[in-house]
C-alpha cells in the first residue's frame, strides 16, 4: 500500500507544472523579440578619454549577451539602442583644512535612445549619469581605467533595467 502511495506522489510530481524563475530580470517575449541592435556610443564630451566610447559600447553589448538570448546586432534589431557620451567631467569635492580639494569626482553622462519596434510605446530617450570619487592626491591617469569600468557597469545595468528588465 505504501509503495502505491509513493509511486502516485512521484507520478504527480513529475507530471505537474514546472515553475520557472528568471534571475536575470529580463522580461522579454522571445517569441516576438529576437534581436537588439546596439550602436557604438561616440564620445561627444568636451573632455575625452579615448577608450571610453569603445569600452561603453562593448560593456553594454556584453551585458545583453550575458543576460538575454537576444541576437546582438550593430543595426536593424527589433530593439534598437543608440546614443552618445555627452559628459566626462572632473569636479572638486570635499575641501580639506588647507583649502585644497581632498577628493575629486569623475562623472560620465550618456544620452540613450531606445526604440522598441515590437512595442513602440516602450521606446524612450533618457540620460544616464554615473560618478566616482577619488583622492585628489592621485592623478586621474592612475585611477581613470578602474573608475570608468565601475561607471560603465553602473550605466549599462541602468540601461538594461530600463529597456528589458522593466525594474
Amino acid at each position: 500500500m505504501k509503495k502505491i502511495i509513493i509511486i502516485g506522489i512521484l507520478g504527480m510530481m513529475l507530471s505537474s507544472c514546472a515553475i520557472s524563475y528568471k534571475f536575470n530580470g529580463a522580461s522579454i517575449d522571445y517569441a516576438t523579440t529576437r534581436s537588439i541592435s546596439i550602436a557604438d556610443f561616440p564620445n561627444m564630451a568636451a573632455l575625452v578619454y579615448a577608450p571610453l566610447s569603445q569600452n561603453l559600447s562593448e560593456g553594454i553589448r556584453d551585458l545583453y549577451a550575458r543576460q538575454t538570448r537576444l541576437e546582438i546586432l550593430r543595426k536593424g534589431g527589433q530593439l534598437e539602442l543608440e546614443g552618445e557620451i555627452t559628459g566626462y567631467e572632473l569636479s572638486s569635492m570635499a575641501i580639506a583644512a588647507d583649502s585644497y580639494a581632498a577628493e575629486t569626482k569623475l562623472t560620465i553622462t550618456v544620452k540613450v535612445r531606445f526604440t522598441n519596434n515590437v512595442a513602440p510605446e516602450e521606446s524612450f530617450e533618457k540620460t544616464y549619469t554615473a560618478y566616482q570619487t577619488f583622492d585628489s592626491n592621485k592623478l586621474l591617469t592612475d585611477v581613470q581605467e578602474e573608475l570608468c569600468t565601475t561607471m560603465i557597469t553602473e550605466i549599462a545595468e541602468s540601461i538594461y533595467n530600463d529597456t528589458v528588465a522593466k525594474w
